[in-house]
């Protein structure tokens, strides 16, 4: 098997962090999906206090990026990832042994702040031990965690008929078995000598202007993808009229993901620059909203095909956008370490992901708004209910035209190239 093949050519620590990633997803998604639903209907909570509390979580990873990745600079990215992934065991098991609002809070406070530091660190680690192999490196690196987010519901589905606690549990063991082997396998690797203060490398990087337009041009890139959590499984189920039909944009995703991604990177890899194929992803993932229109604007009782045939068009648009992310983001991984000199790579990715993040939480909340108006009742509802579709279809069509500029422009940097054939 193919993938097989390129995991066993690459280095031992690279190949632990692409299980540390299968990992990592694998326990979020086992947990983080049905903490809403505990807080609420197992303790008890009001709306507001389950939502503080999920916002605590979300606040703290997305508002410590920057540290997390001027972290993995500063102290070196093993160090960062081993204590990132304690820091989370420490919080899902706070999740399964604690009741009480402090602890809750607590418990979401470090998950974040996990997040926060092997996220950054775990790319930073990846970019600099992968060499001229980043962008297959990175290819590989989507084909786990989109392994993982597919079988971390499926396996806190069957530990929910336990109870919470055993999913928080199961989740902190995952984390708590990560951190040992990171500490056994992963190496030291060669420290960039620190120049400077903290203060003056995030000056640096706020003051690369190029890298800057760039993330702000990649903002669609993560709002889309976001989708495949909020809008497509929505879609799903008002075509169909079925709850469980949103699991079937995960399973889509997921064997998409397994079977092409790294053909996908390696063919477009030998055909040129990464710029352009960045372009080509965000217009697919942009696309990607138009074959749901089809359907899931006439709801399942209109005289239309039944729920197998309605389902088909909402699942092309999930592959659709699964093909472009398979496309984009590899590349978009590759380049933002060239952005900068090595030393700053953890501050470089630490910066786009904060970007990436905030951006994100701005489209969900903007194509929640529209979701709801298409949601009303009225004479214009088949136009409204084209709204949520036609705004993620703008957002990536302009995101890719952003992009297409700063690359006819030169702005994007040049990433060297390794040779295609591969040696295990």
């Amino acid at each position: 098997m193919r993938i097989l093949h390129e995991i066993r050519g690459l280095p031992l620590a690279i190949r632990l962090l692409l299980v540390n990633q299968l990992g990592v997803t694998t326990g979020f998604y086992l947990l983080i999906p049905y903490l809403a639903t505990h807080l609420g209907d197992d303790l008890g909570l009001s709306a507001a206090t389950v939502g503080v509390v999920l916002g605590v979580r979300t606040l703290s990873q997305q508002g410590l990026f920057l540290l997390g990745g001027s972290a993995a600079d500063r102290l070196g990215a093993r160090g960062v990832i081993i204590a990132g992934c304690a820091i989370r065991t420490a919080g899902f098991a706070l999740f399964a042994l604690g009741d009480g609002l402090p602890v809750l809070l607590a418990a979401s406070v470090l998950s974040g702040v996990a997040g926060a530091l092997f996220n950054p660190a775990v790319r930073t680690f990846l970019a600099q031990e992968s060499g001229e192999r980043r962008a297959e490196a990175f290819a590989l690196f989507n084909v786990f965690a989109t392994t993982g987010a597919l079988a971390g519901p499926l396996l806190g589905s069957a530990l929910l008929l336990v109870d919470f606690r055993a999913a928080a549990l199961t989740a902190a063991g995952i984390f708590a078995l990560l951190t040992c082997a990171q500490a056994l396998v992963l190496p030291a690797g060669d420290a960039v000598p620190a120049t400077g203060s903290v203060t003056s490398d995030w000056r640096e990087v706020f003051g690369n202007r190029r890298f800057l337009a760039f993330a702000l041009a990649m903002v669609g890139m993560f709002t889309l993808e976001s989708q495949l959590y909020l809008l497509l499984p929505d879609g799903a189920r008002q075509a169909t009229g079925w709850d469980g039909a949103a699991g079937l944009v995960f399973v889509v995703g997921t064997v998409a993901g397994i079977t092409l991604q790294l053909r996908i990177t390696r063919s477009l890899k030998a055909r040129g620059a990464g710029g352009r194929w960045i372009v080509a992803g965000l217009v697919l993932m942009g696309l990607a909203f138009v074959p749901p229109m089809l359907v899931t604007t006439a709801g399942p009782g209109d005289g239309a095909p039944g729920p197998v045939l309605r389902v088909l068009p909402v699942l092309a648009g999930a592959l659709l956008l699964h093909l472009g992310v398979m496309t984009a983001q590899p590349f978009v991984m590759e380049l933002i370490p060239a952005f900068g000199r090595p030393a700053l790579t953890g501050t470089y990715f630490g910066v786009f992901y904060a970007v990436s993040g905030i951006a994100a939480a701005l489209g969900n909340t903007a194509v929640g708004w529209t979701m709801d108006i298409a949601g009303e009742s009225g004479a214009d509802s088949t136009l409204r209910a084209l709204l949520p579709w036609v705004c993620c279809l703008t957002t990536g069509l302009d995101s890719a035209a952003g992009v297409a500029w700063l690359h006819r422009a030169g702005t994007l940097p040049r990433t060297r190239r390794a040779p295609v054939a591969v040696t295990a």
